[in-house]
């Protein structure tokens, strides 16, 4: 059985460790390549976006393809709609292992918000000087007009050009992430507010643990409706979902 998986997650990761495990399975994993030096994942491993739905299917024919996992970040909406597209055209079955989301206890200040730019409104409009930007690079532009709040960025590479952004700094890092050096870096700027989206997850948890400790608010970036199909929340679940299919 060839096995594709749009990967990117560590849930991703554990998928092709285990699938590699089993014999007459053959892994490939699909990165998109928004980072530098992507974390290696056990299996065959390919970099870089497909070119569009049509593109996908054939690669999905060209490849012998005989099933597809979608485990990619919650947010990577347009590759999900591609891979359904692609799927039914090819005749691949196709799971989504989606995260379940977080969810705020009776000690977290959450803001909802839809978007980037109703992120950057909220947070101008509610007088916040010192903001922790945790949405990544894609939705930067969004904050260009705050030139009265100050960002702190994080990335998982350094930037090689400028940010669209007017007043700000850099850190890098790469999750899992620690609660107490999460603490520690929004004690010491001084951060008054966090802007993330509600990726779920462990690996990014620790900053919204981190906020509830010092009481900082977190304008909360939710999820655009989930692409239709069969869904699952566990690495568990999917390799239960893999039984199903001879190898």
């Amino acid at each position: 059985m060839r096995l594709l998986i749009l990967g990117g997650t560590a849930e991703a990761a554990a998928i092709a460790e285990q699938a590699v495990a089993r014999s007459g399975v053959e892994v490939i994993t699909s990165l998109a390549g928004r980072t530098r030096a992507p974390r290696r994942v056990p299996g065959e491993q390919r970099i870089g976006g497909f070119g569009g739905p049509e593109a996908m299917a054939g690669y999905l024919r060209d490849e012998r393809i005989d099933v597809l996992v979608d485990a990619t970040h919650p947010f990577a909406v347009n590759i999900s709609a591609n891979a359904a597209a692609a799927c039914d055209a090819a005749g691949v079955p196709r799971l989504m292992l989606v995260r379940p989301p977080w969810q705020p206890g009776p000690d977290d200040n959450w803001i909802g918000v839809a978007d980037g730019p109703a992120a950057a409104a909220e947070i101008a409009a509610r007088g916040f000087r010192r903001a922790f930007l945790a949405t990544g690079r894609q939705e930067l532009p969004a904050f260009a007009g705050l030139a009265d709040i100050w960002l702190l960025v994080r990335l998982v590479d350094a930037p090689s050009e400028a940010l669209p952004l007017v007043n700000y700094d850099v850190v890098t890092g790469r999750g899992p992430f620690v609660e107490d050096e999460e603490h520690a870096m929004l004690s010491r700027h001084g951060i008054d507010v966090i802007v993330a989206k509600n990726a779920g997850g462990a690996g990014s948890w620790p900053k919204m643990a981190a906020a509830r400790r010092l009481g900082i608010p977190v304008v909360m970036i939710e999820r655009a409706e989930t692409q239709a199909g069969e869904t699952v929340q566990t690495v568990a679940d999917v390799m239960a979902w893999l039984e199903r299919f001879p190898f």
